[in-house]
């Protein structure tokens, strides 16, 4: 983005932080209804929101060794959860994420245009 023409919400929707931090909502609320279906244990679904955090750099190093994003994050997330992050993205695909994220920024960035209009 050209910084004098963006608007600074517009720009942080699209940083990686943003990103990632959408990636991990999708994560979390797909294993929030996996355990309400008794998939996964529910302890293991509310460990993930207590402990999931990511560090962008630590996925980009990982990524370098991995050559793929979703699971450089994963591999990230599950460093901070620990055990219970075995049980994130069971029965999804990296496509899952990825587009379920970009749906999630295009709203958003379509409700930044819409409320200058």
């Amino acid at each position: 983005m050209i910084p004098r023409y963006s608007r600074p919400e517009m720009v942080a929707l699209w940083e990686p932080e943003s990103k990632f931090q959408i990636w991990f909502e999708i994560e979390a609320h797909a294993t929030d209804a996996l355990a309400e279906l008794g998939v996964v244990p529910k302890e293991a679904a509310a460990a993930i929101w207590a402990k999931g955090k990511f560090d962008v750099a630590r996925i980009d190093e990982i990524e370098r060794e991995v050559k793929h994003d979703v699971i450089a994050f994963l591999t990230n997330v599950a460093e901070n959860v620990g055990e219970e992050s075995r049980f994130m993205h069971q029965g999804m695909t990296s496509s899952d994420v990825l587009d379920t994220c970009l749906a999630v920024q295009l709203a958003r960035a379509s409700d930044i245009l819409l409320a200058d209009i």
